[in-house]
């Protein structure tokens, strides 16, 4: 192991879920916290605020904002929803695992999660930003069914949204893949905006939320934006704007994260097609 490998590994998230940290790409949780999910009885309470990762998150926002204050509409990204969580604590596949064989400690472990991303909603929010999103992407049909979904996470999101409004702040959730299955359940939590991936029939999405919900999305962060050309982006981009002419309720923006290859002029090209339309 280098010196940088031994930089990278073996540190702990701000809950204690040990996680490398690349020089040059995201974050990654490689061991689970809890090795059987009967431990979240023992689980204690933690204070977030007090982890240097959570508090830089919240110095980016705080920078953000002193600098462009309300002339762009600051999201505050807070990453996780409880589901997502509690499959980073416990590993994903024996996650998916634990909310078939034993679904009450499953819902403990939620509760847990949920605490925990309530927390991280009340230091953003106290950052001023101008919304709070989640991400929920192992809810989603690529990983759970509808069913799994309704029970383990849309009720955890839902009292995300319910904060986040009590905060006096609009809500976005993500989700990744095909979420086809799920379009009618998602605005159940009574989110105000929703951030989807291109693997969704954007015409579907169109038809489900344009007089209700905001989409922000869905080009391809890979195919489109990191891989294809400016003459890609624009085409893709005019579809979505010619589509969404009926409607105010549009974000132009990658269907998730954008790869940090991705080409500037690819994004520049985004952004003029977008403004100048």
């Amino acid at each position: 192991m280098n010196d940088t490998d031994r930089r990278t590994f073996l540190k702990k998230a701000a809950i204690g879920v040990p996680t490398d940290y690349p020089e040059d790409s995201p974050a990654r949780c490689h061991q689970p916290l809890l090795n059987d999910l009967k431990e979240i009885n023992e689980l204690e309470p933690i204070d977030i605020s007090k982890s240097e990762r959570i508090q830089k998150t919240l110095e980016a926002a705080r920078i953000l904002k002193k600098y462009c204050g309300d002339e762009l509409f600051l999201r505050g990204n807070l990453d996780q929803a409880p589901f997502s969580l509690a499959s980073m604590v416990r590993k994903p596949a024996t996650w998916m695992i634990d909310i078939v064989m034993d679904p009450a400690n499953s819902c403990k472990l939620l509760d847990y999660c949920l605490d925990i991303c309530q927390q991280f909603m009340r230091l953003m929010a106290a950052e001023n930003v101008h919304m709070l999103s989640n991400g929920d992407s192992p809810a989603g049909p690529e990983m759970v069914s509808p069913d799994m979904f309704r029970t383990f996470a849309l009720p955890y999101e839902k009292k995300l949204v319910e904060l986040s409004h009590e905060l006096g702040l609009p809500y976005m959730n993500h989700i990744c893949g095909n979420t086809e299955l799920i379009l009618e359940d998602m605005p159940k939590t009574g989110l105000d905006a929703i951030e989807l991936d291109y693997k969704t029939d954007i015409h579907k999405i169109h038809d489900y939320y344009k007089d209700s919900i905001v989409l922000s999305g869905t080009i391809d962060p890979s195919g489109v934006l990191a891989y294809g050309s400016p003459k890609d982006v624009e085409e893709k981009v005019l579809e979505l704007l010619k589509l969404y002419e009926d409607s105010p309720r549009f974000i132009m923006n990658a269907g998730c994260a954008i790869p940090p290859e991705t080409p500037e002029e690819n994004i520049y090209k985004m952004v003029e097609v977008t403004r100048n339309y």
